[in-house]
């Protein structure tokens, strides 16, 4: 979670090559004991964000009280396919640290989880989060379908809106269509609940999520 100090995105031809092989994954969640490999019950639906340091971003969604049934942190939306820490925290793979929620939405709302996307880290700093700095610690949120794509455009007007009244810059959250998500190394996963001391740079900008947030159908 430390370093990372490219700022600008690689090329294509300047992208690590990477591996046909995908990372090893556990048996099962270390927190929740709900088995850790795809694919998952159909009645789910899955989330993606990059919040800074995926370590802390993770820790806040299987923290929430009901509706998670799996939080994994992985890299998404590079170049490089199937990397590894290292070569993401050099900056040659375009990848950004992220945080896979799988949630059953008759228990909890995406609305809801955009709520702990915004409020928990700060959506301003380009490609940084607070002390971490690289490509890698960007803000984003990845979605899997146009009504979530629809419900974050929308959240991120509520936002910046919320934002300009306590004085704060312009949001530069990425919003796109769910890249593939590349898995992180088993150390990787729920790190901050293997050790709880551990590293956790994520801060948020105590400006809360207004909450009349809507999309019409």
């Amino acid at each position: 979670m430390f370093g990372g100090k490219k700022l600008t995105m690689p090329s294509k031809e300047n992208a690590l090559p990477g591996r046909a092989t995908k990372m090893p994954l556990p048996a099962t969640h270390f927190v929740n004991g709900h088995p850790f490999n795809p694919p998952y019950p159909e009645h789910l639906e899955q989330a993606m964000f990059g919040m800074g340091c995926f370590w802390g971003a993770e820790r806040k969604f299987w923290q929430l009280p009901e509706g998670i049934y799996l939080t994994a942190v992985g890299y998404a939306a590079g170049i490089t396919p199937n990397p590894n820490y290292q070569e993401v925290c050099m900056g040659l793979t375009g990848h950004n640290e992220v945080v896979l929620v799988v949630f059953d939405p008759k228990v909890i709302s995406y609305q809801q989880l955009l709520k702990v996307f915004w409020e928990n880290h700060n959506p301003t700093q380009g490609m940084r989060q607070g002390n971490d700095s690289g490509t890698q610690y960007r803000s984003g949120i990845y979605c899997y379908s146009d009504r979530q794509k629809q419900l974050a455009e929308a959240s991120k007007v509520a936002y910046q809106s919320a934002l300009n009244g306590a004085g704060h810059k312009e949001i530069t959250t990425e919003i796109l269509t769910a890249p593939e998500f590349y898995y992180a190394e088993e150390y990787h996963q729920q790190y901050l609940a293997k050790n709880p001391g551990g590293y956790c740079g994520l801060g948020g900008t105590n400006v809360c999520m207004p909450e009349n947030l809507s999309v019409a159908n």
